[in-house]
Formats: C-alpha cells, structure tokens, sequence
C-alpha cells in the first residue's frame, strides 16, 4: 500500500505541464504604464494541471494579475516568471520545429555512416599499397601465382576507390540537405519561437476534460503614451486645423499586433508656454545665494527654422479621423476603432485620435525685455470642449513649417493662447537713450534715471494687433525709493510692475514707446540686478 502511495505521488510530481502562448487582444496604455489583456487556449484533462502561458510581458505587476476561466475552472494559484527551466518544454515546441530538428538528427547520423564508410576504404586503400611489393624470386610465387595476386588487387582496389567516390557524392548531398533543413530550423524559429522571456503558471483544477479559453489581464510599466498635435493655419483670418495624435511606446518584450488600443490620460503637465512677466524686485548686492537668483521671463518655446514640409511626413491625414472619447471624472480616454500594430521596440508610434477645426482670433504679442520678437497666438475660447491634453505640437504656418511649441490645456482661463511662432516681419527694437539715463548723487541717497524707447513696425501688408508688454522694477526695501516717470498710456499693474499696451499697426506703420522710471537708495548700497 505504502509502495503504491509512493508510486501514484511520483506520478502527480512526474506530470508534465501543460505550455501555451498568450495573444494580446487589447491594451489601455496610461501615461507610464498599461493594463494588457491576452486570450489563451489550452486543452485540459479532468482532475489537477499545470499550466504555463508563454508570450506574456517581461515584466509586470503580479498583484494585478487576473485570470478570467469558464466555471468548471478552479485557478488554485498563478505565479509569474521570466526565468522558466522545464525538462519538458522542448516537447511542447512547434510541431514543424520539432519535424526539422528530428530531420537533422537524421542526416546527422547518416552522415556518420558515411565518413565511417569512407574511412574504412581508405584503410584498405592503404593497406594493399603497403603490400604490393612482391618478387617472384624472393617470394616464392611462381608467374602464375603472381598474375593472380596482382588481378585480385587491382579489382580491389578500383573497387574501394569507386565506393569512396560514390561515398563523396552522398557527403555532399547529405551536407547540403544538412545546411537546408537548419536554414529551415532558423526561419520557423523566427516565425514560431520568438516570443517574451515572461511566463505565467497557473495551477488549475478542471472538472469535465476538454477546450478552454483563459482571459489574462495585468498591468506593465513598460509602456507610456503622450499627447501630440499638429497645428495648421493658412493665414490671420484663417480657422486652425489641429491632428489630435498620440506617440505609443512599448517595451514589453511582446508585440501588438491588430489590438484595441485605448489611450488614458495621467496626470497633466501644467508648465505655461508663453512669456510671462513676473515682478521685478530690486535688491542690494550680497554674498550668493540661491534665493537670491534673479526673476525672469518665461520664453514661448518655439525651435526651428522656417522650412517646407510635405505633409505627409507630418502625420496629416486628409481624411477625418476620430477616436470615442470618454471624459471621466478624473481623466479622459480615446477608444480607438482601428486596429493597431505597436512593436516592442521601445519607438514612438503615431496613433491619429481625431481632426479639429479650431476657430482663432489671432493677435501678436510681444516682450522685448526678454525677447526682440513678436509672437503670432491663437486665441482659442471654450478650449474645454476638445478634450485637449498638455503636449508638444508642430507648428505649420502659411505652409512653412515653423517649429515647435507646448499647448498647456490646464491653464484656468477662459481662452487658451496657441503660440504659432514668431513673425520676422514685426520689428521690435529696446533702447536705452542716453541722454534721458543717467546718476546723480544727492547728499546720503543715489538716484538712478532709467528711459528706453521701444520702437515698433509692421511690415506686414496687412494691419495687426500687438499686445506688448513691459516692466519697471519694484522694491520692499523700504529705503529703496522707485518713481515711474513716463508710461505712454500703459495700462499699469503696480503689484507686479508690468506695463500693458493693446496696439493697432497699420502696413509700414511705425510706433514709437517710450518708458522711464527713476530708483532712489543709500550710495553706500549697491543694487545687482538693476
């Protein structure tokens, strides 16, 4: 009885596992990872198995894993690894592999048998040369005996050597059949084997024998996806036409191939994109600090050189494509129709979401205390309804391709400002007069007079509206005294010290504004940054 015991546990621990390989059928990718789910079929006895699926991914998160199986399926436990060793994983190969490496075995052997063969000739060979010298003197052998032994050695002799060369023809048809059955190997191993080092195994109980279908979902961290646009405008007067896109990246060790992509946003990057002025406070000079660095202005990041582009290499696609998009109460996801290929190969790849025609009033906007350019922005208002997302956008303007720029669909105003580029045909010049600037010294106080003009000019055909802004410096030092002398009708923030002027400039109109202020302190301080 104990013998039998024995037997029957040797058995169970002796069962062979059952392989299969997962197919991926959908993927929710997130901004820094993605929830994959396979299907897997697999043929089980009744009672207890083991199960390994192949083809899952490097590297997961095992506590998401879930496994989905018909009601007669107990999952008793699943484990993953990317490091599983099984005396009997060979034998659950391909089919065709498994033919082709059994070929080659043969061939082997065969071959074996031949280059035996041939070596035993060869020895013969030998052995009658070592022994054709004889005498009929010294031998004893009378002429007749002797025309005997020579008509036995030469047909010996032609004989070993026929077979030895049939032998060579059948070498070296062996080794090219040899060399085509592993070039065969090689192809079905690229077609058939190549899958992930990541498994999962499953212990499972099955009540009735028979086909079943698993449902494999998890999370993997080796994928990301963020927001991309291309915007297009023709002119001044012209809508916006934006190509809402994605860039998907996988590296997950498997490929997906025709899967139901959705795409979910995460958690939005909130830098601004365009200039902004922050106040300007004076200070003394004092040893280096860090929290004494100086204030400056955020500059539109736009890169690049005016060229043309075709658009294809773009991504613009002519005709409409739009995505199902699902806005929740804390993020939003497009639900793509068509089927996508995303190869593990931790490259970018495109996915069109959806065409926007976006109406724009346009203006120019310019800073010249940080930049002698204007900016061309896009006034968009009720932003909120296309579903935008922080990201990096193309910039194509009057069919040139600008550069590019950053749209923060975060911002809490009403109107988001696209930044479409700077415009070349705005001059923007910021000069110091001299004659206006100057220091003089009264009793304990020093006083520093500042005046700049900026000078202005369209050299457009067309009238534009500017939006320029400037600033004059602030102080909480209270011995530090600041006097703005000429403002030239600017709309004044004294909290902040910016100057705000709203501008119409005609074709080949020149405007000229003018700024002064004057800065009054101790002439045994120093100020730094003024």
């Amino acid at each position: 009885m104990a013998l039998l015991l024995l037997l029957t546990c040797g058995l169970v621990q002796a069962q062979k596992p059952i392989f299969t390989s997962a197919r991926v059928t959908a993927a929710t990718v997130y901004y820094s990872a993605a929830e994959i789910t396979q299907t897997a079929t697999v043929t089980l006895p009744k009672g207890s198995s083991e199960i390994v699926v192949k083809n899952v991914a490097d590297y997961l998160n095992e506590s998401t894993v879930q496994i989905g199986a018909p009601s007669n399926v107990t999952v008793l436990s699943v484990q993953f690894t990317n490091n599983y060793i099984s005396e009997y994983e060979i034998d659950e190969k391909s089919p065709a592999i498994k033919q082709v490496r059994d070929s080659i075995k043969l061939v082997e052997r065969e071959l074996q048998k031949v280059n035996n063969a041939k070596e035993t000739e060869n020895k013969t060979i030998e052995l009658l040369d070592k022994n054709q010298q004889v005498s009929g003197q010294n031998s004893g052998l009378n002429v007749a005996e002797l025309m005997k032994m020579l008509a036995y050695y030469k047909a010996k002799r032609s004989e070993s050597r026929n077979t030895i060369d049939l032998l060579e023809e059948r070498k070296i048809k062996l080794n090219q059949q040899l060399a085509d059955l592993k070039n065969k190997l090689e192809v079905n191993t690229q077609k058939e084997e190549k899958t992930s080092k990541g498994k999962l195994v499953l212990q499972v109980m099955n009540e009735v024998a028979g086909v079943v279908d698993f449902n494999i979902n998890y999370i993997s961290n080796q994928a990301s996806w963020s927001p991309f646009y291309d915007l297009r405008a023709e002119s001044i007067s012209a809508p916006i036409n934006m190509m809402y896109k994605a860039q998907v990246v996988q590296n997950t060790g498997i490929d997906w191939k025709k899967v139901k992509l959705t795409l979910s946003s995460g958690n939005p990057n909130q830098n601004n994109q365009a200039p902004v002025l922050n106040p300007w406070w004076l200070r003394y000079n004092e040893p280096y600090s860090a929290a004494y660095e100086s204030d400056k202005l955020e500059e539109v990041v736009v890169t690049a050189s005016a060229v043309r582009k075709d658009k294809r290499v773009l991504g613009y696609a002519a005709a409409p494509i739009n995505a199902n998009v699902v806005e929740n109460q804390l993020n939003i996801s497009f639900d793509i129709d068509i089927p996508y290929d995303i190869l593990s190969n931790g490259k970018a790849h495109s996915v069109a979401l959806k065409d926007l025609k976006l109406p724009a009033h346009y203006k120019y906007y310019a800073a010249p205390r940080v930049e002698k350019e204007a900016f061309l922005l896009a006034e968009i208002g009720d932003y909120s309804q296309y579903n935008l997302l922080p990201g990096e956008a193309n910039i194509i303007f009057e069919g040139l391709y600008v550069g590019k720029t950053y749209i923060n669909a975060n911002q809490t105003s009403d109107t988001l400002n696209l930044s479409m580029g700077r415009d070349k045909k705005i001059s923007i010049t910021r000069e110091k007069v001299a004659e206006k600037s100057g220091t003089k010294f009264l009793s304990s106080k020093k006083e520093q007079t500042f005046t700049y003009d900026i000078t202005l000019r369209n050299n457009k055909k067309e009238a534009v509206e500017l939006l320029l802004k400037d600033q004059y410096p602030l102080s909480a030092d209270k011995e530090i005294e600041i006097l703005l002398t000429e403002s030239s009708g600017a709309k004044t923030n004294s909290e902040t010290g910016i100057l705000t002027w709203e501008l119409n400039l005609k074709p080949n109109e020149t405007k000229k504004i003018r700024i002064a202020y004057k800065v009054k302190y101790p002439k045994d301080k120093v100020i730094d940054n003024l």
